[in-house]
């Protein structure tokens, strides 16, 4: 039974330290207004960051200056150093690697005191056979922040139009389950309610529901071959909202449906019209057998659905990132849509690390922001390519992106996450950390902080809300095991409609410009950026010890 067991803070925030409280409005008239000028959505989904490792300084959200950050793990010890550190700032964009499974990272959370990152990491690569100087580098690494020096694009997006900071990773664990979760709300809860049999291992090693680690999924394409089908995750046969968004066309739907075919009966009875959808990911299509692919196949959740990735109707919607740009340039996207932009571990704009290290040269050329392969400054340049190409196109005056992450990398977050179900291995599936959300729309806030508690399942939320579809909770094949499955009808997560002005949607204030969410291509091309904290007009906050570099640190291991 889900249990809803909300960690309460230590401390209320002082009110200087406190933005104000951006409530909901969900009266009629505002969301005729979102429906009627919002219909295109495009969520640019990041790899494995937290909150306080991007935005830990970043003026009026809940950051690492905030009395609850002194309270959960601002200051931890370091075993192999023999010092305690507290957060500290850097600028290098190519950073190590972090544990991010999911016992790691409840390790770290430390049932909501946030203060064991240091330690379970060092210990952690102690026991995989690591030397104690790269053990203790990346375990000093998960308490490093940078900000608008390293990362000014995304401090422009977040300054100008809306930050959330309490957005968490709807499920406790890696890469897979976080992209799971953003298109369903859940990652199996359902099929493992209704099958016990294909359970996850109490250790969460290994394939079964719910999703909670990083198994390949049961289909190819695999781009450098076929793993284990031993390791592979099972089949996925539950409802996402990629079905949803069917409508009356869901009965396209004909391949291994046994699950789901209420659902689908339901959903073609409703009569609603089909809104389109693609999913966009780096190195999708390119031919197997090359040594080095950047396609990552455990970051396309549309590839564990065997009833989506078995039937073309779903299947042809997902393409290579590069695609989205003519189609974009030329406004063939249906009248409604839908779009999910993937990175992955090679860049196809030619951009090289500003580091001329031959191994950082060769080892950090990804866009997706995954610490060990990507360089946060490519990263952010794919991101500013993509929303430059929206701003660019009819498409933004009645657009709405969402940049958000899908996990925390096992870096150091402050605040308690809330948590929700019981997984097998007896620890809440969710939430786990925060992660960075930023909302860009010509009918945004601007220079907002939306408080409101959302995750990964407020993104499925949000197109319930906005396209008028049945939540997932609510269909017929989901329904009778709630309350483990989907979590799109859970009241205390918010649908992200907070971060959208009213006035703007109702006519009575100028919608955003597109040259706000622009930035000059001369300047997203190049590497390092040209920009600064300067640039952007903004001064991060100032936290005790921020500039004081611990002994032994670097931000990667010698094998980088």
């Amino acid at each position: 039974m889900r249990k809803f067991l909300a960690v309460v803070t230590c401390l209320a925030f002082l009110a200087s330290f406190s933005p104000p409280v951006i409530a909901q409005d969900q009266n009629a008239t505002f969301l005729a207004n979102l429906r009627s000028h919002v219909k295109h959505v495009f969520v640019i989904y990041q790899e494995n960051r937290s909150f306080d490792s991007y935005f830990g300084t970043f003026p009026g959200a809940d950051n690492l200056a905030s009395p609850e950050a002194m309270l959960n793990g601002y200051r931890q010890y370091d075993p192999l150093g023999h010092q305690f550190v507290t957060p500290f700032r850097i600028s290098d964009p190519d950073l190590a690697d972090a544990n991010h499974a999911r016992p790691a990272l409840e390790t770290k959370m430390d049932g909501g005191a946030m203060d064991l990152y240091i330690s379970t990491e060092e210990f952690g690569l102690l026991a995989r056979g690591y030397n104690r100087e790269d053990a203790q580098r990346v375990g000093l690494l998960t308490m490093a922040h940078e900000d608008c020096d390293t990362i000014p694009f995304l401090w422009k997006y977040a300054h100008t139009f809306a930050l959330f900071d309490h957005f968490f990773q709807a499920t406790t664990g890696p890469s897979t389950p976080g992209n799971i979760s953003i298109i369903a709300a859940q990652t199996g809860q359902t099929q493992w309610a209704r099958d016990a049999s294909d359970q996850i291992s109490a250790s969460d090693t290994g394939p079964g529901v719910p999703v909670l680690n990083d198994s390949p999924p049961a289909f190819g394409p695999y781009l450098t071959g076929a793993p284990d089908p031993l390791k592979r995750q099972i089949d996925l046969t539950f409802a996402n909202v990629l079905l949803t968004l069917t409508g009356k066309n869901a009965n396209k739907a004909t391949v291994d449906t046994d699950d789901i075919k209420d659902d689908i009966s339901t959903l073609v009875r409703s009569g609603h019209s089909s809104v389109g959808w693609g999913w966009y990911q780096e190195g999708f299509g390119a031919k197997r057998g090359h040594m080095f692919s950047p396609y990552v196949t455990h970051h396309n959740a549309v590839q564990y659905f065997g009833y989506e990735r078995q039937n073309n109707y779903f299947w042809k919607n997902v393409h290579d990132l590069t695609a989205l740009l003519p189609s974009l340039q030329q406004g063939t996207l249906p009248d409604r849509s839908v779009t999910f932009i993937k990175g992955g571990y090679d860049n196809p704009f030619g951009l090289k690390p500003a580091n001329k290290d031959r191994r950082v040269q060769v080892k950090f050329r990804g866009d997706d922001d995954h610490p060990g392969y990507s360089d946060s400054q490519i990263s952010e340049s794919m991101v500013a390519t993509m929303v430059n190409a929206i701003a660019h196109s009819k498409y933004w005056k009645d657009s709405a992106i969402l940049i958000t992450w899908d996990d925390s990398e096992g870096y150091y977050d402050h605040v308690s996450p809330p948590q929700f179900e019981r997984c097998p291995d007896n620890h809440a599936c969710g939430d786990g950390p925060r992660v960075p959300a930023i909302l860009i729309s010509p009918y945004a806030k601007t220079g907002a902080i939306v408080t409101a508690q959302s995750d990964h399942t407020s993104f499925v939320k949000f197109l319930d809300t906005l396209f008028n579809l049945p939540p997932l909770a609510t269909l017929p094949d989901e329904a009778p095991y709630m309350p483990e499955g989907p979590r799109d009808t859970e009241s205390t997560l918010s649908d992200l409609t907070g971060a959208f002005d009213s006035a703007r949607l109702a006519g009575t204030k100028a919608p955003v410009p597109a040259s706000s969410a622009e930035i000059p291509d001369d300047i997203v091309r190049t590497i390092p950026s040209p920009w600064s904290c300067k640039s952007i007009g903004m001064t991060p906050v100032s936290i005790p010890g921020e500039n004081v570099l611990p002994a032994g640190f670097s931000p990667r291991t010698s094998q980088h």
